[in-house]
């Protein structure tokens, strides 16, 4: 039965703390890397900035009117008849403020309609940009234990949301808030010099200890990406093998496994959140001295005489506006790192050249079907050998049979011959020219593959049909239909072709597979094992439909069946990765070999003694 290892906290943070100044370089690569994606949106960004940059004043307006109420409120109370001055101040409040906010929302809504689509866009965009490169990639790439289905798609989910988080973060939530910080600081210094040191004395200070609160949490948010990444590739694997967990009444067990994970990331959550507290306390706490001290200073120059009373609102306020974005420190520091974590995973699989498939190469317009191979070896990724000095010659127009036990190598070779794979020694040549020369797009448009199992996509009978030849006309779709001995049955459907594929049962969908071949129609065919998860009849049925696909085609066949394997023209016998024999039918036979060997176990277990009996009673 399947299982996940569960993972622990000192595996998953194997991996040792960047150095600061390693970390800024990968910043700073990761927002070049990330300014790519950003270029065609440049005016967005520059209409984003214009309208942070006005909003910035916009928001300093409060405190003018402050500190202009608070004044003129303290001479107009000295007045005898103190009403109509005090009715024109209102006035003259109510219009700035009332302009001052329909001026903000529409200003607001620019920016963050901007910065939203900014976003956006750019999620879009990567992940586009990675689905696109992950389809150049090797077979070896998705073989890979770093990169199963649960790992890849956390990395690639995890990978773009955290770098456009940090967009969002930066247009739409900081930079007005520092613009405004900016723009504060500067009226307080043009107001008075110590004011205005005070309020730039606390961002190094709350930059400190926002980093000295990020450096904390790194390793607890590199722990949390492990544990994301073995939660989804759990799940997936639960699904993969529901079938073995019930029919072994495991469901406890697979729950607990689960239930361990869930535990560790909650403890790791719970401390993220707790080590935020404490910082967020002291932050609060040194923002509040620095709020003392500009109530004690600007009192004092009132005092003196040099100031109004508004003018201790007013630098309050001015304070405030500073220290909002300051605050919010952590936040940068949060999505920096989280950009940091994922985003290198991200750009990791975007830009394995490694892994990118060779596509240009000789045409293969003319294929004919004459392969050669030549003291091939092959590992895989895994480090399984898997072939071991292979040579054997396929003829064109002519089926070959690759025959061996389970685990021998046949259908690795047939992952060579269609290039999922490269051999690790030996060469191949298809028609006189190296496989590893051959246009590789080319090649497999003229190659035909059925599997045990082929997958079947989301949608219709008539979609999945028109996969082998997407120019196909529903007419070319019920010929393949026919040939493929399906034709009939999805007639009978109440939606005939429009009928959803994935209904089917296996038999049926592996006739779609077939019909799906025959509108490709390729001159080199490889039949790995096509009958060997369907029942007698359906055998039966699709046996009708490889023999026409068979017909005028270089075909390659693996299988246990022995009325294919005896149809077969060649013979090739592959033990532990190595040929050993190869042939006709009669010739092996009679050489009483490894051939006759796995013949002959085939044949006891159909019984055909038994069988002889019963048809001839």
């Amino acid at each position: 039965m399947p299982t996940s290892p569960q993972p622990r906290r000192a595996q998953l943070d194997k991996k040792p703390p960047v150095e600061k100044k390693e970390r800024r370089a990968l910043l700073w690569d990761i927002l070049k890397k990330l300014a790519v994606f950003a270029k065609p949106y440049r005016l967005l960004i520059i209409a984003t900035l214009a309208l942070t940059a006005l909003g910035s004043f916009t928001a300093q307006v409060n405190a003018f009117v402050l500190r202009y109420a608070v004044d003129t409120l303290t001479e107009v109370a000295t007045l005898a008849e103190p009403w109509e001055a005090g009715v024109r101040m209102l006035t003259i409040i109510s219009a700035v403020l009332l302009t001052k906010e329909i001026l903000s929302i529409f200003i607001s809504f620019g920016q963050r309609f901007f910065g939203e689509k900014i976003r956006i866009s750019l999620s879009r965009d990567l992940s586009q940009k990675i689905i696109e490169r992950i389809l150049t990639y090797r077979m070896a790439f998705y073989t890979s234990s770093e990169n199963d289905s649960g790992k890849l798609q956390t990395r690639i989910d995890y990978g773009v949301s955290s770098l456009t988080s940090l967009v969002q973060n930066f247009f739409i939530d900081m930079l007005p808030l520092f613009a405004n910080a900016i723009v504060a600081l500067i009226i307080m210094f043009s107001t008075n010099f110590w004011i205005g040191l005070v309020g730039l004395i606390i961002i190094p200070i709350y930059f400190f200890i926002s980093q000295k609160q990020a450096k904390r949490l790194q390793g607890f948010r590199r722990q949390m990406r492990g544990f994301r990444e073995a939660k989804s590739g759990l799940v997936i694997s639960l699904i993969n093998s529901i079938s073995v967990v019930k029919s072994f009444v495991r469901e406890s067990i697979e729950a607990e496994k689960h239930l361990a994970i869930q535990k560790e990331m909650t403890d790791n959550q719970l401390r993220i959140r707790s080590i935020g507290f404490v910082y967020d306390a002291i932050k609060t706490f040194i923002e509040q001295i620095g709020v003392v001290v500009i109530i004690l200073l600007t009192a004092y120059f009132v005092l003196q005489g040099e100031m109004t009373i508004g003018m201790i609102l007013f630098h309050v306020m001015l304070f405030q506006n500073v220290a909002a974005p300051i605050r919010q420190l952590h936040r940068i520091y949060d999505q920096i790192n989280n950009a940091l974590t994922y985003a290198e995973g991200f750009f990791d699989i975007l830009e394995d050249d490694s892994q990118v498939e060779s596509i240009a190469g000789i045409s293969s317009d003319n294929l004919k079907g004459h392969i050669e191979l030549k003291n091939v070896d092959f590992t895989y990724p895994n480090g399984t050998q898997a072939l071991k000095d292979v040579s054997f010659t396929i003829k064109p127009n002519r089926i070959t049979a690759l025959v061996g036990l389970s685990g021998a190598g046949k259908s690795t070779i047939i992952n060579l011959l269609v290039k999922f794979y490269a051999p690790d020694a030996g060469t191949i040549c298809l028609d006189g020219h190296d496989l590893t020369d051959c246009d590789t797009h080319e090649l497999r448009q003229r190659i035909g593959l059925v599997l045990q199992s082929n997958h079947i996509f989301s949608g219709t009978i008539s979609e999945n049909i028109r996969y082998g030849d997407m120019n196909a006309s529903n007419d070319d779709i019920i010929v393949a239909a026919k040939k493929a001995s399906i034709h009939e049955q999805i007639m009978s459907l109440a939606e005939g072709y429009e009928s959803t594929a994935k209904s089917l049962s296996g038999g049926q969908q592996q006739r779609i597979a077939l019909a799906r071949m025959f509108l490709k129609d390729p001159p080199i065919v490889f039949l790995d094992e096509p009958t060997a998860s369907l029942d007698a009849i359906a055998s039966q049925q699709v046996k009708k439909s490889l023999d026409l696909i068979k017909k005028d085609r270089t075909v390659i066949m693996v299988s246990h069946n022995i009325a294919q394997i005896i149809d077969a023209d060649d013979l090739v016998v592959i033990e532990n990765g190595e040929v050993v024999e190869t042939g006709t039918h009669e010739v092996l036979y009679a050489q009483r070999g490894k051939y006759f060997e796995i013949f002959s176990a085939m044949s006891d277990s159909l019984n055909l003694d038994k069988i002889s009996q019963t048809i001839n009673s």
